[in-house]
């Protein structure tokens, strides 16, 4: 007679589908963490669209922008003859000349004030966006992971020190920081391009605002370790012989991957709108180089002519944030479905 057997189950985690065992008995397997946040971020259906939301973005601002190029026969700096008509933008979808002469049409977003192409100039804005969004967000989480584990783990003096400096960067003036730097070797630091892999001012956007970006994580990730570092698992590691490096990169840092993920979602959606806000202030990218920013900041005075010069990188900038936002708290609740995240 065949006997019945079961997988062990783990605890804490959710029964997963049974499968099959020898004499046809169901084996009860349990799900690992991973897969239960994914089947709960599966039903939360605006997370998914958000996420698929920003994928489609990304593709359209790092492929679709080269090929739209490509297929007009015009950059988004290039002007254009009938771009603007008896001093009036021309809208969207009007038959115009570019400067070398070839005819292209100036698809969705008409003309900006100078005669660009419109379209283009917001898709080259969004690799902006993203660009500086998250590889400031990665420099901020890295900065504040790295701090706020080194203060919750060692504690005392070390405690002491970043949580004082945390302190000082949260009452330090960002703005009026952007601002002077933008007035003083601003020009000097938008020549560093990484070999022309960036356009100017990507570099500076990114370490400005990544580095104003790591108190917020950092106090975070304090507050988990100061807590983890008691557990048994931490005793252990340490009685074993773990070095304090192992025992936080190997045993506290993956407790902490779920917070770091909801954290920089989240952080992303308010780069974006920072960056949008010195680049509209004139501090951000230079000029001739698109940005959502200083995309609304020329439309100002256009706006009840030609509306669509500041709704469409005004929507852009709306949908984008939204998109992040609601795709964090997604995240956040399948994560952590009991909130303390």
């Amino acid at each position: 007679m065949a006997t019945q057997r079961t997988a062990p189950v783990v605890p804490g985690a959710a029964i997963g589908a049974a499968e099959t065992v020898e004499g046809g008995a169901p084996a009860v397997v349990a799900r690992g963490h991973w897969e239960q946040a994914w089947r709960r971020l599966r039903r939360d259906r605006l997370a998914i669209a958000s996420g698929i939301f920003i994928i489609l973005l990304t593709l359209f601002a790092f492929i679709g922008a080269p090929i739209a190029k490509a297929m007009l026969g015009h950059g988004p700096n290039d002007l254009i003859r009938g771009g603007v008509i008896d001093y009036v933008p021309a809208p969207p979808f009007t038959n115009a000349v570019t400067s070398t002469g070839s005819h292209t049409l100036l698809v969705l977003g008409g003309a900006d004030l100078l005669g660009r192409d419109e379209f283009l100039r917001l898709l080259y804005g969004a690799q902006v966006s993203l660009e500086v969004a998250i590889f400031a967000t990665t420099f901020g989480l890295f900065v504040g992971v790295t701090l706020g584990i080194a203060a919750g783990y060692y504690g005392g003096f070390t405690d002491t020190i970043v949580s004082r400096l945390t302190e000082i960067v949260m009452a330090f003036p960002l703005l009026l920081f952007a601002i002077a730097v933008a007035a003083t070797v601003g020009e000097r630091l938008n020549a560093y391009t990484f070999f022309g892999a960036f356009p100017p001012g990507i570099v500076t956007l990114t370490f400005v605002i990544g580095f104003f970006s790591w108190y917020y994580p950092a106090r975070i990730v304090r507050a988990q370790v100061l807590s983890l570092r008691e557990k048994e698992f931490v005793e252990a590691a340490r009685m074993v012989g773990n070095s304090d490096f192992r025992i936080m990169r190997s045993h506290l840092l993956p407790h902490l991957v779920g917070t770091i993920i909801v954290y920089g979602t989240l952080t992303i959606a308010v780069n974006i709108l920072f960056e949008a806000a010195l680049s509209y202030l004139g501090v951000g990218l230079p000029l001739p180089n698109a940005s959502w920013g200083n995309l609304l900041s020329e439309a100002v005075d256009f706006y009840t002519v030609q509306p669509w010069l500041i709704l469409w990188p005004g929507l852009a900038i709306l949908f984008t944030t939204l998109a992040f936002n609601l795709l964090g708290d997604g995240l956040r609740d399948a994560l952590d479905p009991r909130g303390s995240i």
